[in-house]
């Protein structure tokens, strides 16, 4: 069949249209909000532009123990059984107790028989390693405390090959040696990087890999960067992340958030999800390129849970916001792709989501308070219950131990039509201040709950008796 020379000029620009339309829905530009991360091409790209579904998996710590902030993986979820699967009246058995850690709002981590926690003593940040029983065996300082709104340290520490890396509230990155406390190297990043300071501080809980250490600048000079374990210098500063600004002053470097980042191996690369003030971004982890960006709104700038991985998506959600939801990823070559597949209403903030036999578990925030449960393949709320106050979320066994930011510790039984409640207490020395903000830790059978000055570990192996959560 023959074509006129106008037909071939019409399929032309229909061809270039198309691509056109591809190019803009392909995020990882660093100039543009993220809004072209929801977009979908109407109709088929060419072949040449095909994208794939993705098979992630997270990279999890090779380290024993509870190395980093919620586990492991970073998932909220302890692989331990043959625990208490009810409480008696009062709570688990307290095996120990210990006090004089300093206020603030970090969860501990446990490596070999040795816990680590941040806390803020007058003017300085400190790091505490104590013994399985809950003896100081020596603190550590890196830098100074937060002075502002809700004071106290913010970040876990993050055990890799024998050493601690932790960043206070003001971006001062230390490492030190976790058998004595020694300071190694330290970097302040924000001045590094031309970075700023966010409303509430900074939180973000280090990721280690390998020789890696990444850190969200949020700065002029880089969004995400990496530092040499070993020594601090950097090993590659990725792109900023360019927004306009709120007062119309032109272009500005995007900060970073109150979140932790995630690590997911896909294919024979890896990528970084985390989140900066106003965005949930995706990043090369050998390069900082970023990926995509998708714009979460929120009403005071805060995005503060790590991401989720749920299949071949990424759940994230922020308080105040109902930008929420799970984003399924494409990939075309090099490229990544964020399709919106579901938004929610459920606006979690500090304490964190898990995935469990394909439901979402999470609390609501500004609204409800409450809890609920999610189908992580729809996002339609399946159930929900208002009789435990807003909080952080821990699944082991079976179970959810989740705390409420009154305090209240409570085990529940996520079951098919509701929330089963199996026993609950409340967490000593809290009151009316609904700052009960650290998540909980399971570790060899213990539970431990941290409230600002002190920590507590309780037995809860399937069998132990007792009751102390009141005392």
């Amino acid at each position: 069949m023959k074509h006129s020379p106008s037909s071939i000029h019409r399929v032309a620009i229909v061809l270039a249209a198309c691509a056109a339309l591809a190019a803009r829905v392909r995020a990882g530009s660093p100039s543009d909000s993220g809004e072209d991360a929801e977009k979908v091409p109407a109709k088929p790209v060419p072949e040449s532009m095909a994208e794939a579904t993705v098979a992630l998996a997270v990279v999890p710590s090779p380290e024993p123990g509870w190395p980093q902030f919620r586990g492991p993986r970073r998932d909220g979820k302890c692989d331990e059984t043959g625990l208490l699967q009810s409480w008696p009246e009062g709570g688990p058995s307290l095996i120990w107790s210990a006090s004089g850690l300093g206020s603030g709002y970090s969860s501990p981590i446990i490596v070999r028989g040795r816990i680590y926690i941040t806390g803020e003593e007058g003017d300085e940040l400190r790091v505490f390693a104590l013994d399985s029983e809950g003896k100081l065996l020596w603190r550590s300082r890196n830098g100074k405390a937060w002075k502002g709104s809700y004071p106290g340290a913010r970040a876990s520490c993050t055990y890799s090959g024998g050493r601690l890396y932790h960043r206070n509230a003001h971006g001062r990155v230390a490492c030190l040696d976790a058998e004595t406390g020694r300071e190694l190297w330290a970097v302040d990043v924000l001045e590094r990087f031309e970075g700023r300071n966010i409303t509430w501080a900074l939180g973000e809980c280090l990721l280690v890999d390998g020789k890696q250490v990444f850190v969200t600048a949020g700065g002029r000079k880089a969004l995400v960067c990496a530092l040499d374990a070993d020594t601090g210098e950097t090993l590659w500063a990725g792109e900023p992340l360019l927004v306009e600004s709120p007062d119309g002053g032109g272009k500005v470097a995007e900060s970073a958030s109150y979140s932790s980042p995630l690590l997911c191996q896909l294919g024979d690369r890896r990528i970084l999800f985390g989140a900066s003030l106003r965005h949930h971004f995706a990043a090369d982890a050998a390069s900082g390129r970023i990926l995509y960006t998708v714009p979460i709104r929120t009403a005071y700038s805060v995005i503060v849970m790590i991401p989720l991985l749920c299949g071949d998506g990424i759940f994230i959600t922020a308080p105040d916001t109902k930008d929420g939801g799970l984003y399924r990823l494409r990939s075309s070559g090099t490229d990544l792709r964020a399709v919106k597949a579901w938004s929610t209403a459920l606006d979690t903030c500090h304490g964190g989501t898990i995935l469990d036999d394909g439901r979402i578990y999470g609390t609501w925030y500004r609204e409800k308070q409450g809890w609920a449960s999610i189908d992580a393949a729809t996002g339609k709320v399946l159930y929900e219950s208002l009789e435990l106050g807003m909080g952080s979320v821990l699944h082991a066994d079976g179970r959810l131990h989740c705390l409420s930011q009154e305090g209240e510790m409570a085990l529940l039984e996520p079951a098919r039509d509701g929330f089963r409640f199996h026993g609950r207490f409340r967490l000593p020395g809290t009151g009316r201040k609904r700052d009960a903000w650290a998540h909980p830790v399971i570790l060899d059978g213990r539970l431990y709950l941290r409230y600002h000055d002190a920590m507590y570990a309780y037995d809860i192996r399937a069998g132990s008796t007792g009751a102390t959560g009141a005392r």
